[in-house]
């Protein structure tokens, strides 16, 4: 039996201790876990852009792999640390909605909302979640102990906006960007399915009609805006040599809409 593996998704950086204090307790409790780092440069705080990164490579992954996620703005407050199932895999993390996208994608999903300090590190600091509950837990989970002997179950969990689009005429589509790399591409919501040939996107008063395969296709000059099917499924807005967030003062949330044409 291949020993488990645990992924770690954070806004901690690389500078402190906290990613190194996790592997201690995870590896104190399961000497034989694969430990895999997602990120640790999440923007500090960013709910959002840790669910893109989670969302964007879970699946990549095999089955039971356990995701440790800690983007926890609410750390030490009454939200409730939980482990949800889903896609065959476990996800452990703060009741942020950190995790909401991953579960909307699969579509069927099982909570649990962890209760039981018996597998917690101790004491448990009221800062650094992430080292004594989430780590511990992960490590027990990687080791079989069942998740009901560690929570009880619920089915209210925190939910991000959801990250479908929406039909909003008969050829057109609405849709937000909800994720902006470090090129400066923006990421929308918007999938395969929402678009065709001939369409036209629409963000923050400015059209964008070129749709292109890779990033250097055509002979623009930099900061000419295209669109492109981006590896994570989704349509992203770039600019060649340049970061497209940045000419059209974008952020994550802006609206943005899709206007197909009148042949699919």
């Amino acid at each position: 039996m291949k020993p488990p593996i645990i992924t770690l998704l954070t806004d901690f950086g690389s500078q402190d201790y906290f990613v190194g204090a996790m592997k201690g307790v995870i590896l104190s409790i399961n000497p034989e876990a694969r430990i895999v780092d997602i990120t640790h440069e999440i923007p500090p705080q960013d709910i959002r852009a840790a669910a893109f990164n989670l969302l964007a490579c879970y699946k990549f992954f095999p089955a039971g792999t356990i995701h440790v996620a800690v983007v926890d703005p609410g750390v030490g407050s009454a939200r409730r640390p939980l482990v949800i199932e889903s896609g065959g895999q476990l996800f452990v993390g703060p009741d942020n909605g950190i995790f909401s996208w991953v579960c909307e994608r699969e579509g069927d999903y099982r909570c649990i909302h962890l209760t039981n300090d018996k597998f917690f590190h101790h004491p448990v600091s009221a800062t650094f979640h992430g080292r004594d509950i989430f780590a511990p837990v992960a490590a027990a989970l990687s080791k079989g102990v069942p998740d009901s002997e560690i929570g009880v179950p619920v089915d209210d969990p925190v939910q991000l906006e959801r990250i479908r689009s929406r039909s909003v005429e008969i050829n057109a589509v609405e849709g937000h960007i909800i994720h902006i790399d470090r090129f400066g591409n923006c990421i929308t919501n918007l999938t395969r399915a929402d678009f065709s040939n001939g369409a036209r996107l629409i963000i923050n008063n400015r059209e964008i009609t070129s749709f292109r395969d890779f990033f250097a296709a055509g002979n623009d000059e930099a900061g000419e805006l295209f669109c492109i099917l981006g590896s994570a499924g989704f349509l992203e807005v770039a600019a060649r040599n340049a970061g497209a967030a940045r000419f059209l003062n974008a952020f994550v949330g802006q609206r943005v809409k899709l206007i197909r044409s009148a042949k699919k």
